[in-house]
């Protein structure tokens, strides 16, 4: 398959559930120079009111700086593996297979294509989890 996989940070902050508390978070990282690939945002149901965000890539020093001024932080509980390749059918039943065969339990996943290229951001509970996953996805 020839997949470039790849251990990333994902950074995540609170935001009020009300129109434009995302865009400013975004327009903050936007300001640093932050050019984001991956952004979720989502009411947090069990707290009415707010809503999270959680975005990546954040890097160097004055992003990082903008982000931790906009109320982010890197998510330490969230361990976070990039899969990017050749688009066609069938790719992420190979990677969750893979995954799966390999007794490695997801805590989240999104995927998106563009043209002939896709990506997939696989989230786990642990390093340990995070690590075996980069070996499995490694060698498809």
């Amino acid at each position: 398959m020839a997949l470039n996989v790849k251990r990333v940070d994902t950074w995540a902050a609170s935001i009020d559930d009300k129109p434009g508390a995302l865009a400013a978070k975004l327009e903050a990282l936007a300001d640093a120079g932050a050019n984001l690939e991956f952004v979720i945002a989502r009411r947090a149901p069990d707290k009415p009111g707010t809503a999270v965000v959680f975005a990546t890539p954040i890097k160097g020093a004055r992003q990082i700086r903008a982000a931790r001024k906009a109320g982010f932080a890197t998510a330490k509980s969230l361990h976070n593996v990039r899969v990017e390749g050749a688009d066609k059918p069938g790719q992420g039943a190979n990677i969750t297979s893979a995954l799966a065969a390999a007794k490695i339990n997801l805590r989240g996943l999104s995927a998106a294509s563009i043209g002939k290229r896709f990506v997939v951001h696989v989230a786990v509970d642990t390093n340990a989890a995070a690590a075996k996953a980069v070996s499995v996805l490694k060698k498809l």
